[in-house]
């Protein structure tokens, strides 16, 4: 089985990736693994969006050049648990296993087979209990009479008549007051202000 090898360490300050990479090498040993790529990312945070190794290992999984995803610990590997699920989900779907030598988890074994399970399951119930918390604080605020939505900004129907007779296009008009030029319109129209009958269209 070729494997790829993910190592990280937070800072260059002392910090060294080659505990990690040692007992990561060892554990492919023992497996009779053979490991394909050392993926390492130094002096980067685990919070870190974008860190080059990781981006370089997941883009050859999509190219298929390993079996499997070695890591010394869950928190080397993924910023949160969401973003360990997704991997893990976007690994299953390319058939590669993950395996984390310190959690003792292996998807490639029926027992890792049934941790991802709960873990998919898990974050599944999270994801409900969000929307429906949202949902419940949406309807307590209608009960209590409050306007959802983003407020309306608000436009003096004045300043775009005077624009309107200086001849400023609608597209301008928006731009200036901060709003679209179709909003401008309806405001003049709200307040049954005469617009020319030669008044251009919106996109204007």
């Amino acid at each position: 089985m070729k494997t790829a090898i993910y190592a990280r360490v937070s800072t260059n300050n002392g910090q060294d990736p080659k505990m990690q990479l040692r007992e990561l090498r060892e554990y492919c040993g023992r497996r009779g693994w053979e490991i394909h790529q050392e993926y390492v990312d130094k002096g980067v945070s685990g919070v870190k969006e974008k860190r080059p190794e990781l981006d370089k290992l997941l883009a050859d999984a999509h190219r298929k050049h390993f079996d499997a995803v070695i890591v010394w610990k869950f928190d080397r590997f993924a910023r949160s648990g969401s973003h360990l699920l997704r991997a893990l989900e976007n690994f299953k779907a390319l058939g590669i296993d993950f395996v984390s030598i310190s959690e003792q988890m292996d998807t490639s074994t029926p027992a890792g087979k049934m941790v991802f399970t709960v873990l998919g399951a898990v974050a599944e119930l999270e994801r409900s209990l969000i929307v429906e918390r949202v949902r419940a604080g949406l309807r307590n605020a209608q009960a209590k009479g409050k306007r959802l939505g983003r407020p309306r900004k608000g436009i003096d129907p004045a300043k775009v008549a005077q624009l309107r007779a200086q001849g400023v296009p609608w597209r301008a008009i928006g731009a200036k007051l901060g709003v679209a030029p179709r909003t401008a319109l309806l405001a003049m129209r709200r307040v049954r202000v005469e617009i020319p009958a030669e008044t251009p269209p919106v996109s204007a």
